[in-house]
């Protein structure tokens, strides 16, 4: 048997990128389909890169010509017409099956506020407060019930608020370091204590490498997170720490932030104000030896010193600074 041959939709993403990566370290063959549009973070050597717009289905398909894959991995599915024309080409009867189709999910689709920690994979997904989680429900059920119906041989795998070192992880990224750093009250939402969860690329990806063509996986649904558990006064904490600095945090409530910041209201009020906790047992069980490594008191110093280095990500919202000013005066 030859080497894994491994389609990414999308592939130049946080995400995708890292988990590229691990699949060509695995052995895989990966083909990733993009836009090229510009890559958010570089594609690594060794993967075969499709021009075509996975939403233009025709380009798509062309693209694609008559190459075969093993495994699909679409991480740019957000609505049921975005995963319904890959269940038609890739399922039971389509001009391309294959082996296993991995659907890159989010843990936001689970209940909000949630009624018992940790949260499980059996945890109700039921927050429809804003379209993103609402509709990669609906994606998730699409898949659930081709699989059911036809056998289509779907993985759902939902990541939790993944980061690299260009991603400054809270609302508002590198205007709220430039706050820090002008000793300047930072905003916080509730009294600071709620509990989240932030995980880096590198560990989800190796997560995601063990569950390529892994048959316990298909048919089922996992979520792949660190199991670092913080305070959002702590992630703040460390990020100002990192850039040299003390805080000055000012508690608000998430429905005050969200009326000075409208663009921040559903994200804040319906996921980030709530307590997360993930019970990572599945993953660990698909994939034995499995456990994330990257600790954010670490990490926050290799995000202050990359942006540190590469200016042109230290763009200040000139705008949003002038709401937050508001906000904690």
């Amino acid at each position: 048997m030859g080497a894994l041959q491994v389609l990414f939709i999308g592939g130049t993403g946080m995400i995708s990128s890292a988990c590229a990566a691990e699949a060509l370290a695995r052995g895989a063959e990966v083909t990733a389909v993009t836009r090229g549009q510009g890559h958010k973070r570089p594609v690594p050597d060794g993967v075969e890169l499709l021009q075509a717009d996975a939403r233009d289905r025709v380009a798509f398909e062309a693209a694609l010509g008559d190459r075969s894959f093993d495994v699909v991995a679409n991480f740019i599915g957000y609505t049921p017409d975005h995963v319904q024309a890959d269940v038609d080409l890739f399922g039971p009867g389509g001009r391309a099956p294959v082996r296993q189709y991995i659907f890159i999910s989010t843990t936001s689709v689970y209940q909000r506020p949630v009624v018992q920690l940790p949260i499980l994979e059996s945890t109700p997904r039921s927050n429809r407060a804003w379209p993103y989680p609402s509709d990669k429900i609906d994606c998730e059920l699409l898949l659930e019930e081709a699989h059911r119906r036809t056998g289509f041989p779907v993985t759902i795998v939902r990541p939790c608020h993944t980061y690299d070192n260009g991603v400054v992880p809270v609302h508002g990224g590198w205007t709220v370091v430039d706050r820090m750093r002008r000793d300047k009250p930072v905003a916080v939402h509730g009294d600071g204590t709620s509990l989240w969860v932030l995980t880096h690329r590198s560990d989800f990806a190796r997560g995601f490498g063990g569950l390529l063509y892994n048959v316990h996986a298909i048919g089922d649904s996992v979520h792949i997170t660190s199991d670092e558990v913080l305070t959002w006064d702590q992630i703040y904490g460390e990020l100002g720490r990192a850039a040299g600095v003390e805080p000055r945090l000012v508690h608000r409530s998430s429905e005050q932030i969200a009326q000075q910041v409208p663009a921040w209201g559903p994200s804040l009020v319906s996921d980030f104000a709530h307590s997360l906790i993930f019970d990572n047992s599945k993953i660990k069980r698909f994939v034995p030896g499995f456990v994330a490594t990257h600790l954010f008191s670490s990490e926050a110093r290799e995000i202050i010193a990359f942006h540190d280095a590469h200016p042109e990500l230290c763009r200040v919202d000139p705008e949003l600074d002038a709401a937050l000013d508001r906000l904690v005066s």
